[in-house]
């Protein structure tokens, strides 16, 4: 398998309290900060500028803002990097020095330069899903996350909510195993995700055309005739 479909090991990652660094200020840089944050991450944020949300939680005391470029000290004592920056000279840089510091890195839309893959994650209330397509379609995994965004909505937080509150009432009064495991199977027992999928209208065709298309028009405003983007 190339690097480019690699459909990496599924482990959830402990960054509780742990030391971790995003490298860049934009709306990457944001997502990521706040998945960190709603992990319990001590977070650095390192970049000339930052989104509203970014400053307001460095405001806030929730992370560590420096308005400045990288630099290799910032990696001093780190557990995790997210690197968002699409620069090749300094993804280059940050990989080589993260990686001889044993440290966890993902580059940003650049698997060559990652030792751990990132998710697209769907997580209302205290559900994490997560999907991944191995790199095969980065934008599938960002269309099945919307889909399923919709589907779990605040009902099922607010369920997910009494479940856990159930379970630590019933682990803390009943003894008998298989008691407890019969009651909190009941409370999920009549539970279904149902639904079906809907493929794009010839589909085949148009990744046909996509492989065998020289792409020379791709960019300008002319189209060749099997286009997906239409004629």
């Amino acid at each position: 398998m190339s690097e480019l479909l690699n459909p990496y090991f599924q482990v959830g990652l402990d960054v509780m309290e742990q030391p971790c660094l995003v490298i860049g200020g934009g709306r990457e840089a944001e997502d990521k900060a706040g998945r960190l944050l709603a992990a319990g991450a001590r977070l650095t944020v390192v970049s000339p500028s930052a989104t509203p949300a970014l400053v307001e939680w460095a405001a806030a005391g929730r992370l560590t803002h420096y308005p400045r470029c990288f630099a290799e000290s910032d990696l001093d004592g780190v557990f995790l990097v997210l690197n968002t920056v699409r620069d090749n000279a300094l993804t280059a840089r940050v990989y080589e020095l993260a990686t001889a510091r044993k440290a966890l890195i993902n580059s940003y839309d650049n698997p060559a330069y990652s030792n751990i893959g990132m998710v697209a994650l769907v997580h209302p209330g205290h559900l994490r899903l997560s999907i991944s397509t191995s790199n095969a379609s980065p934008a599938l995994s960002s269309r099945l996350r919307q889909d399923f965004e919709e589907i779990f909505d605040g009902e099922f937080a607010a369920y997910l909510d009494g479940l856990a509150e159930a379970r630590q009432r019933v682990r803390a009064k009943v003894a008998d195993r298989e008691t407890r495991f019969a009651l909190l199977r009941s409370l999920v027992s009549g539970f279904r995700l149902e639904g079906t999928l809907r493929y794009p209208a010839d589909w085949k065709r148009c990744v046909d055309a996509l492989l065998t298309c020289e792409l020379e028009f791709c960019g300008t405003e002319e189209r060749c005739a099997d286009c997906p983007l239409g004629s």
